[in-house]
């Protein structure tokens, strides 16, 4: 057979079987990652009311607490997407859990709120290429006719990350009652996942888009082995990728690929994220202020985290069969529709603690899908670029919204506000609708 004929590594990767020791376990490994990111940015709606009875903070002011790790996030996004296609996958995906633990430490000995803020910045700079790193190293390991399933289960994570940041928040508060503790005990299992990740293989498609040939076919060998594929013979496909980007050349090259796609991933993480962070932060608060007991706040907030779970396998289950682009237009809109229920409901508690639930499991339809989706329309030189700064954009807009939330809470009411969020989600599934394409069944390039 002629090399012209031959299949490249990228196409033997993507044709494998899945089996649970082999992808399921870099799948496992990748989500773990991916809970502590969801644990960390859910924090902030814990600590935002006990940081602002400590030092006696009012709402805007406390609200920095959540803006300095989301923008910190937003920043390591972009940083980390950029270090993980020129450096590879597998250091970016190690060191962002690295830099995380140590400032999360230093945050706990805070001795004011301004230090307090500064360190949870930088421990977002150092999380927040978790989700981009690690959507990246999942999906090119993972073959092509699972790989909606597998990226939409990855959202999974998030769910189980949210809900033991309220529960592990509510716990320590009640037996210890110090804010400080809730950041401790995130630490070791952190560092856990960290020594895991270093024996992480290298992804096969970003060393065949770098030339690294004999690193390449070392790693599909072992794939092809440990799956019990059939052996054959294969091409090393080698990309022409730019050395060293600057994340402004990073931007201008993911608007130069396509302004569209570009656009579309854009809208949708800004506005679909947005209305998601903008529960996380505030429902515990929101429900403190209704007459609900803090304790209870945490409680409900973190049923409500678990019952995205619920969510999470309805997209991995429909996924495939209705596409990225439908399932995107019906779950998200929906999501913020039943945000604007709650808020109509809080005069009854039942029945707004009802809603919430609801909220948790229609808001984790759309995101997973949305991960899955972005992380598919970039070729792989652009993929981990491509997601991070999508999800740089959502990080900012996640970050200074609830600033503006804060602001015009007293003035135009919840309602409004939840409208507003729900009108941008609209406007973002409408671009999409016009200018990007399914990705369903597609083979990553």
């Amino acid at each position: 057979m002629s090399t012209a004929t031959l299949p490249s590594g990228t196409h033997v990767v993507q044709e494998l079987p899945f089996k649970w020791k082999v992808q399921g376990t870099i799948f496992i490994i990748g989500g773990l990652g991916f809970m502590f990111d969801a644990w960390d940015v859910t924090l902030n709606g814990a600590l935002i009311p006990l940081v602002a009875q400590e030092w006696g903070l009012d709402r805007p002011t406390a609200a920095l607490l959540g803006t300095s790790n989301l923008v910190g996030m937003a920043i390591g996004a972009f940083l980390w997407g950029g270090i993980a296609d020129r450096f590879g996958r597998k250091n970016a995906f190690s060191l962002t859990l690295l830099m995380f633990a140590v400032f999360t430490v230093l945050g706990a000995l805070s001795p004011n709120f301004g230090f307090f803020v500064a360190f949870r910045f930088l421990a977002g700079v150092g999380l927040g290429g978790c989700i981009p790193v690690d959507y990246a190293l999942v999906g090119e390991f993972t073959p092509a006719k699972y790989r909606g399933r597998v990226l939409t289960a990855m959202d999974g994570w998030w769910p189980v990350g949210a809900a033991l940041s309220f529960l592990v928040s509510g716990w320590v508060m009640a037996t210890a009652d110090n804010w400080r503790l809730i950041l401790l005990v995130m630490i070791l299992p952190a560092l856990m996942v960290y020594v895991v990740r270093r024996s992480m293989p290298e992804s096969p498609l970003y060393l065949a888009a770098k030339g690294r040939e004999a690193e390449a076919r070392a790693v599909i060998d072992s794939l092809v082995e440990r799956t019990g594929a059939e052996r054959r013979d294969y091409v090393i496909t080698t990309a022409s990728l730019p050395k060293a980007p600057r994340w402004w050349e990073q931007v201008v090259a993911l608007w130069r690929y396509s302004w569209k796609l570009t656009a579309t991933s854009w809208l949708l993480f800004v506005t679909i994220l947005l209305v998601y962070y903008l529960a996380l932060t505030w429902l515990p608060t929101i429900l403190t202020e209704a007459g609900m007991a803090q304790s209870a706040s945490f409680f409900a907030t973190a049923v409500m985290a678990l019952m995205g779970l619920v969510g999470v396998v309805l997209a991995a289950l429909l996924v495939e069969k209705v596409g990225r682009k439908w399932l995107l237009a019906v779950s998200a809109p929906l999501s913020g529709v039943v945000l604007m229920i709650v808020a109509q409901s809080l005069q009854a508690p039942a029945a707004a603690v009802a809603w919430i639930l609801v909220f948790g499991a229609v808001v984790q339809v759309a995101i997973p899908v949305l991960y899955a989706y972005v992380s598919e329309l970039y070729p792989t030189e652009l993929r981990a670029s491509g997601f991070g700064w999508a999800s740089t954009m959502s990080r900012f807009a996640a970050g200074f919204g609830p600033l503006l939330f804060a602001a015009l809470w007293p003035v135009v009411g919840l309602t409004w506000l939840f409208a507003g969020a729900t009108v941008l989600v609209v406007l973002a599934i409408l671009f999409m609708a016009k200018f990007a394409p399914e990705t369903k069944g597609h083979e990553l390039g």
